[in-house]
C-alpha cells in the first residue's frame, strides 16, 4: 500500500498591498475598523482580547476578537460569531481567522492579509473574495494613502 503526502499550497483568501507609511500607521489603521471595513461597528479593536462586532443592512455580522498584535508586524482577529443569513452555512465564518502581516519596505509598507479558513469550499467563498478584494484594494489602501476609506 503505497501512502503519499501531497504538500498543497494553502487556499486560503489573501491579498496585499502597499502604501506609503510607516508599519506603525499602516497597524493603527488597519485596526481602526469602521473607517474602512463597516460603518455599523461596536467594541473595540485595537489591543489584544478586544472584542468587536460589525452588522450590514443584509443582516450579516461578524463577532472578532483581538487575539494577537506583534507591534508593527501583526494583527489576528479571531472570528468568535458570525451570521451570513444568503446562503445555507450562516455561520461559515465562525473560528477562521483574519491575519494581518506587516512589512518594512524602502519606500512604505507591504500589508499582506490571510483569511485563514476562508477557503474555496466555503459556500460563500466567491462573494466573501469580491468583498475582501472591494475591501482592501478600495477602501483600507485610500485609507492608508489618503486617510479617507469606503466603508461599507
Amino acid at each position: 500500500m503505497q501512502q503519499s503526502v501531497a504538500k498543497m499550497e494553502s487556499q486560503d483568501y489573501q491579498n496585499s498591498i502597499t502604501a506609503h507609511l510607516s508599519a506603525q500607521e499602516a497597524m493603527t489603521k488597519i485596526s481602526q475598523v469602521p473607517k474602512w471595513w463597516a460603518k455599523d461597528f461596536e467594541g473595540k479593536s485595537e489591543n489584544p482580547s478586544d472584542v468587536f462586532t460589525i452588522r450590514f443592512k443584509s443582516g450579516d455580522m461578524y463577532k472578532l476578537k483581538v487575539s494577537e498584535i506583534i507591534p508593527d508586524k501583526k494583527i489576528v482577529w479571531e472570528v468568535i460569531d458570525s451570521y451570513q443569513g444568503w446562503h445555507k452555512n450562516h455561520t461559515e465564518w465562525t473560528g477562521t481567522k483574519i491575519v494581518w502581516e506587516i512589512f518594512s519596505l524602502n519606500d512604505g509598507t507591504e500589508v499582506k492579509m490571510t483569511h485563514v479558513g476562508l477557503v474555496p469550499e466555503f459556500e460563500c467563498f466567491a462573494a466573501c473574495n469580491r468583498g475582501w478584494n472591494y475591501l482592501i484594494k478600495e477602501s483600507l489602501q485610500k485609507l492608508l494613502d489618503a486617510d479617507k476609506g469606503m466603508p461599507v
